[in-house]
């Protein structure tokens, strides 16, 4: 144990140090700190070629990402979930299925592999860049795994940035009230953190109710890598990088879910869990980026982002008709 993590400690700590970089340039400038993670990681590219930083960053990018993922869970409670009522749930699960289902039918008519797609839907779908990550996780690994899901943080950020900016205004323009805009926002915009932004820039209850419906579509990551690893359980199962038909994140996201919602998590344990897993999704994606050279980026081509971007309108069309229907 000791001689691993020995040699993981470089790279490690290359990826934490990063992390802490990005945090404190989000919070003095403002901006993504996720698309910020992996443009410093980026910059360190040139590291990877150096043996004493290849363990810590592997270890970066695939086991400190579970653990943060697995503590998503401490975000939700099904009390919360119900209080929103069964039409308001029913939307957000139908515009995620719907939005995964036809956004990876649309990444394939633009020429992207089904893995690909799928990827960028999901992100779209639930969560942005904490989805792209858990369901890389789950995917069959391939030459072009990694850049893949470097392109879809990357540019699920990006637009989730944007969407921040245009959506409140959008809301206003649609004449949504304060609640009926918090679950237009919480549907649509793909970063938790962009969310929260875009929500109280209208009013303290539409933050409140964005955020939760948010966190709604967060749940839904779950059953959705669930089905993914079950659907390429079969690729997994001829590769010599085989992995278990249920991770053992999902199963720590649901427990905690399950934790929260009984009231068994103290108060002081969740101020210091929710924001560890900030910060395990931070360190995970600088090491990403590390991993990333901006020549493989270059070579992709613009197809991966405006599938991305037709799957964002998409999702938006699919929730501002919902809410037609429900209000």
């Amino acid at each position: 144990m000791r001689d691993r993590l020995r040699d993981a400690g470089p790279g490690l700590l290359l990826a934490a140090t990063i992390a802490l970089a990005v945090r404190f340039v989000s919070d003095q400038l403002g901006g993504p700190a996720m698309l910020y993670a992996l443009l410093f990681g980026m910059a360190f590219n040139f590291l990877t070629e150096d043996e004493r930083f290849a363990r810590g960053i592997y270890i970066a990018s695939r086991n400190i990402l579970r653990i943060g993922v697995a503590l998503l869970g401490l975000r939700i409670t099904t009390t919360e979930v119900m209080d929103l009522g069964w039409p308001v749930v029913g939307l957000i699960v139908v515009s995620v299925v719907v939005t995964i289902l036809a956004g990876g039918l649309v990444g394939r008519a633009f020429g992207l592999k089904g893995d690909q797609s799928v990827l960028s839907a999901g992100a779209v779908a639930i969560c942005g860049a904490s989805a792209a990550l858990a369901i890389s996780s789950v995917l069959p690994t391939h030459k072009d795994h990694e850049r893949n899901t470097i392109i879809t943080v990357a540019g699920v950020t990006a637009l989730s940035t944007a969407a921040m900016v245009i959506y409140p205004v959008f809301a206003t323009y649609l004449q949504y009230d304060n609640a009926t805009a918090g679950v237009f926002l919480g549907a649509t915009i793909h970063d938790v953190a962009q969310v929260v932004g875009a929500g109280y820039i209208i009013s303290d209850q539409t933050g409140e109710i964005s955020t939760l419906v948010k966190l709604i579509r967060v749940a839904c990551l779950v059953p959705v890598v669930i089905t993914i690893s079950l659907i390429t359980h079969r690729s997994r199962a001829e590769s010599p990088d085989r992995r278990p038909l249920l991770p053992w994140f999902l199963i720590a996201f649901v427990v905690l879910v399950i934790v929260n919602s009984m009231g068994w998590v103290p108060s002081t344990a969740q101020s210091v869990l929710t924001p560890f897993s900030s910060w395990c999704l931070l360190t995970a994606v600088a090491a990403l980026g590390v991993k990333t050279s901006l020549k493989a980026l270059a070579d992709v081509g613009p197809a991966p982002v405006g599938v991305m971007v037709i799957q964002t309108l998409l999702l938006a069309a699919l929730v501002i008709g919902g809410v037609a229907l429900i209000r």
